[in-house]
């Protein structure tokens, strides 16, 4: 589900009047996962829904993703952590799907 786009690039094109960079952050998830994360560690929903920015450099468009597990790992909660371990696979499967297109 996409929660929000935003422009990114838009304040650096401001700036230099140029039409690049272009940069996305788009805000994704699944307020279920977020949910069952949130159960556990409520903290977790300052990780979810997620970011996955796409930047278009001289040399190709890249996608960049923070690892969910990452973060909720510091918490200790092993049921917390294997949702967003889970997450992260799902999440990181999609990105490769896309990139292959």
């Amino acid at each position: 589900m996409l929660f929000m786009q935003l422009d990114q690039g838009a304040v650096v094109r401001k700036e230099t009047g140029r039409d690049t960079p272009r940069i996305i952050r788009f805000i994704i998830g699944n307020p279920l996962i977020m949910m069952e994360m949130a159960k556990h560690v409520p903290d977790a929903g300052s990780y979810a829904p997620v970011t996955v920015l796409v930047d278009e450099r001289a040399d190709g468009v890249h996608l960049s993703y923070d690892r969910v597990a990452s973060f909720l790992a510091a918490y200790g909660n092993r049921d917390a952590l294997q949702v967003a371990e889970d997450l992260d696979e799902k999440v990181e499967t999609l990105l490769r799907e896309a990139a292959a297109v």
